[in-house]
């Protein structure tokens, strides 16, 4: 889901590093850090990405799925073709396990529950709820904890689909935006110094072996 910012903007250096929790053969598993891009922007001065940080030390690496440039959290980066056409399959059957954890505005009155409405293409890089154009977009959700003091809630999120901004768009339309999104957040886009959205874990079958693999990270918010 590669935001779409960077074609209208030139955007900051990104001083983060990108972390490789684990190295196989035949793929990385890597932390995101915030404010960068998965792959290169179109803009020029928007070269610096996921991809071509890893390309130095890894020739063969791939992007076979992708984070918003806001958005931190753990990936797999296939380092050959045959990892990459198994576990795109994965994600194409969407056989591949991911959850996120956010923290949003208000106290959410529901434990868990599931949000299910449409997501369609809006005004430049943004997206919107529509009934009558929007594809079908199911997120589950489970309440981690409520701050009664600070009126917002951490929420533990699964993404049945695979929409552009589907979790920043589900969480808005139910009232609960997600701290520091400038698209969607409103008067809760400052709230944060970033977008409190971090890509918790992340479960697929070895490209080779068939075995089960999980990664997980814990956010830093």
């Amino acid at each position: 889901m590669q935001a779409d910012i960077d074609q209208l903007f030139i955007l900051p250096p990104c001083d983060g590093e990108v972390e490789i929790l684990q190295k196989e053969q035949d793929f990385l598993l890597i932390n995101k850090p915030t404010r960068l891009l998965s792959v290169p922007g179109r803009h020029p001065r928007n070269r610096d990405s996921v991809i071509s940080r890893l390309l130095s030390g890894y020739p063969g690496a791939a992007i076979v799925h992708r984070l918003d440039f806001d958005t931190s959290g753990v990936m797999v980066i296939p380092l050959n073709k045959p990892a990459l056409s198994d576990i795109s399959k994965q994600f194409q059957a969407r056989t591949v396990s991911k959850h996120y954890t956010a923290v949003v505005a208000g106290l959410m009155a529901q434990d868990e529950g599931t949000i299910d409405l449409p997501i369609a293409s809006g005004e430049g890089p943004k997206y919107k709820i529509c009934q009558a154009t929007g594809k079908p977009s199911v997120t589950e959700f489970t309440v981690l904890g409520r701050d009664e003091q600070a009126r917002t809630t951490r929420v533990f999120l699964h993404p049945i689909t695979g929409r552009s901004h589907q979790l920043r768009l589900h969480l808005q339309a139910i009232g609960h935006p997600i701290l520091g999104c400038e698209f969607y957040g409103g008067e809760f886009a400052t709230a944060a110094d970033r977008l409190l959205l971090h890509a918790t874990d992340l479960r697929f079958l070895h490209p080779v072996t068939g075995e089960d693999v999980f990664i997980e990270s814990v956010p830093d918010f």
